[in-house]
């Protein structure tokens, strides 16, 4: 695997590639690696020739308050596990070299609506700064196609947007959620949760089975909202958000909708969690 932290590298072996005719698969991350991420390779490696991965914590996309300073760095065990799986090329850019001109100075993107909400309110600016950075590696990178995890759902649909209005050459494709055996979400920000807080962190899952299944019964929205909030709480979460919407795109569910997605997130400890199920009612 060629690890580089040069843009230049980056487009003269993607170029290289192109010549031969063969296609690249894209995985962006921000390292600290788990099944989820590993499974997203195995994925780009069904569906194309070289797989292409990218480590970079982007500061852009944390608030004042967040865990940027703490969020955790773990580069030489990543890339041992990248080796493992089979991925071509490793891009670890500074924040120097996607921010040359400074934070302040960025050109950015944002997604009206969809990216205004949830987490979007709960992280103002949150939904900028991912939209920034993924649209400059896709430039960086300039690939076929590439490969989030279903478990940041609404970063998943924020995306698909930006890649649908500004027109760019590339397949989105969502991967399914890969979960502990509690059902607790595999997730970096796992690792601030102490082994009791792991043990209840099972029960956000839990809660929007019990949520979606209670809908599907006939129970209104409002009814199994509150009980699955009440649910939360008494397992120690504080819920930030728990609500329902329409699956493709996220907005209010009206009547006609059959479609749909749960969309959570709720602090337990120091981490913050999220979590989504779609069903159909």
């Amino acid at each position: 695997m060629i690890t580089t932290a040069a843009i230049s590298d980056i487009r003269d072996q993607v170029n290289a590639w192109r010549i031969k005719g063969e296609t690249v698969a894209f995985v962006p991350t921000m390292g600290n690696l788990h099944q989820g991420h590993i499974t997203l390779v195995n994925r780009a490696l069904k569906q194309a020739d070289h797989v292409v991965v990218s480590i970079f914590v982007n500061p852009l996309q944390f608030g004042k308050n967040e865990d940027l300073g703490a969020y955790p760095r773990t580069l030489a065990a990543d890339k041992q596990a990248l080796v493992d799986a089979g991925a071509a090329l490793l891009f670890t850019p500074t924040p120097e070299t996607i921010y040359p001109k400074g934070l302040d100075k960025q050109t950015f993107i944002e997604v009206p609506e969809i990216g205004d909400e949830l987490c979007g309110a709960s992280r103002p600016g949150h939904f900028r700064g991912v939209a920034t950075v993924v649209n400059k590696l896709f430039n960086i990178v300039q690939p076929d196609m590439a490969f989030f995890g279903n478990k940041d759902f609404q970063q998943l649909l924020v995306i698909k947007t930006m890649v649908a209005d500004l027109s760019l050459p590339i397949n989105i494709i969502g991967v399914e959620t890969i979960r502990e055996p509690s059902g607790l979400a595999m997730s970096s920000r796992n690792g601030y949760l102490t082994a009791e807080e792991k043990i209840n962190a099972a029960a956000l899952k839990q809660a929007l089975d019990q949520m979606a299944l209670s809908i599907q019964q006939g129970e209104s929205i409002i009814e199994a909202s509150q009980h699955a909030t009440a649910s939360l709480i008494e397992a120690g979460f504080t819920p930030d958000y728990l609500e329902v919407r329409n699956s493709s795109n996220l907005q209010p569910v009206n009547a006609e909708d059959k479609s749909l997605v749960i969309v959570a997130a709720a602090y337990l400890g120091k981490a913050r969690l999220i979590d989504n199920l779609t069903f159909d009612r």
